[in-house]
């Protein structure tokens, strides 16, 4: 007698994206789903590449201890992303109110590990001017910055950045900036500098308090 062949259970198909049980005006009204209609993302690599670090507009207060005290000013930008790359821009002034410390310069960094990321590296490369009342240089400025991401999306972090200005001329200054900041709200965050400028004719150093706006 032949064996009877068992039924074999149903399967039911995972639906499409376009077979999704929904009103027309929910998805009309969801970008996310309407996105994820064309193509289901790869979600993993999109919070892999999704910068953990947000751009930076910066106005504050700075003190510079090796100049007599003197209050000052500082504003600018930083990490301005360039494309979807990990190519950046930055950018501030610094300023004495007694007029005896000036600074200013831009600089790009390559962030050469993912985006996304809780550490992160940059070579720092640049222009930079310096001014106090022993001496004044200007020139190239190339580095390095470490990124430490302690909260993702500028909650909280801390870099470190060592470059040299004019390296190997007479005029060759150091400068070691230890920066953390930490969010206030969505958007406004309160940051602290620490800054060492280490030339042949004199060290200085700068502290500053500095108000973030992240767009």
């Amino acid at each position: 007698m032949p064996a009877q062949s068992q039924p074999q259970p149903q399967v039911t198909p995972n639906p499409a994206p376009n077979d999704l049980d929904l009103s027309p005006e929910i998805i009309k009204n969801s970008p996310l789903l309407q996105r994820w209609r064309n193509q289901i993302p790869n979600v993993m690599e999109e919070i892999r590449n999704d910068p953990s670090f947000r751009t930076r507009f910066r106005l504050g207060y700075s003190q510079f201890p090796s100049t007599g005290q003197a209050g000052g000013v500082i504003v600018g930008v930083e990490d301005v992303f360039i494309g979807g790359t990990g190519l950046t821009v930055s950018g501030d002034y610094q300023a004495a109110f007694n007029g005896k410390r000036t600074a200013y310069g831009a600089d790009l960094h390559y962030y050469v590990l993912p985006l996304g990321g809780y550490v992160n590296v940059a070579p720092v490369v640049g222009y930079r001017h310096l001014e106090s009342d022993r001496y004044s240089t200007d020139g190239v400025n190339v580095g390095a910055r470490l990124m430490l991401v302690l909260s993702r999306t500028g909650a909280a972090d801390i870099s470190l950045t060592q470059s040299w200005v004019s390296p190997g001329s007479s005029k060759e200054v150091g400068l070691t900036t230890l920066s953390a900041g930490y969010a206030l709200t969505t958007n406004l965050r309160l940051s602290t500098d620490i800054q060492k400028q280490n030339a042949r004719q004199n060290k200085d150093s700068r502290v500053g308090i500095v108000l973030e706006w992240m767009p």
